[in-house]
């Protein structure tokens, strides 16, 4: 792929609210107030990888869209696991090493997902692809040139976990999944709810730089790759935890 398009991606990106310094501190201070059991999806995760990687002693892992390294974190990776965080935010890749500093096993690199299929610096496999709502922000054919690279990059028997939000099938669906967001906020008592954390629910679709899918068209899309054992493996409204092994 030309220089010239990988520049075209990087500068999309860099316009992105992403980029923002504000923006990012404020998704870092606030995501635990209205992410819903955000916890819970990761040890569902930790136990669907203790399940399907249960023959290996070590493993090499890699977070797509790591963020502030919250996964990893508490995924808590031994000290002879390889660990490959990518982002392609400058603020969250430094707040991740900020959140990671007693970790000497992890390697950062600066990308956006587009630059990262374009490009690839990466000549490693993975037993562990993550992603943490991050690739709804990909329209739908460049999620699927993502998920083909994930598989690409997956060892024999390898994993991948996407705890992300879906677009709901239906608008009656949707009602409920709103409301029964805004209820989890609601109920949250560790913040003062105001106006702009109400409206949160509806900027999973409605703000411009996400652009989510539905569940089943992400899974039909990861079963037209390859991947096997696919499924939903948990699920809260619009926020879903799904994959497949290779």
């Amino acid at each position: 792929m030309s220089d010239e398009r990988i520049a075209m991606e990087s500068t999309k990106f860099d316009r992105s609210r992403w980029a923002d310094r504000k923006f990012s501190q404020d998704y870092r201070d606030e995501a635990s107030y209205y992410l819903p059991f955000r916890q819970l999806f990761v040890e569902v995760t930790k136990s669907v990888v203790e399940h399907f990687l249960a023959h290996k002693t070590t493993i090499k892992l890699l977070d797509l869209g790591c963020g502030d390294g919250f996964f990893v974190e508490r995924f808590n990776p031994g000290p002879d696991d390889d660990v490959v965080l990518i982002d392609g935010s400058n603020e969250m890749l430094e707040a991740s090493k900020r959140r990671l500093s007693t970790y000497g096993n992890i390697r950062y690199i600066r990308s956006s997902f587009q630059e990262l299929v374009m490009s690839d610096p990466l000549s490693e496999k993975f037993d562990l692809v993550f992603s943490s709502l991050a690739i709804h922000h990909l329209v739908q054919n460049d999620k699927f040139n993502l998920y083909r690279y994930i598989y690409d990059h997956l060892e024999e028997n390898g994993i991948f976990i996407n705890y992300d939000v879906v677009l709901a099938p239906s608008d009656r669906l949707e009602d409920w999944y709103i409301s029964f967001w805004q209820q989890y906020i609601d109920r949250n008592d560790q913040t003062e709810i105001n106006d702009r954390m109400k409206m949160i629910p509806y900027s999973y679709k409605d703000n411009p730089d996400n652009v989510p899918d539905t569940l089943e068209d992400q899974i039909n899309a990861l079963k037209k790759i390859g991947f096997s054992n696919i499924d939903c493996y948990f699920k809260f409204g619009v926020f879903c935890l799904f994959g497949g092994t290779k």
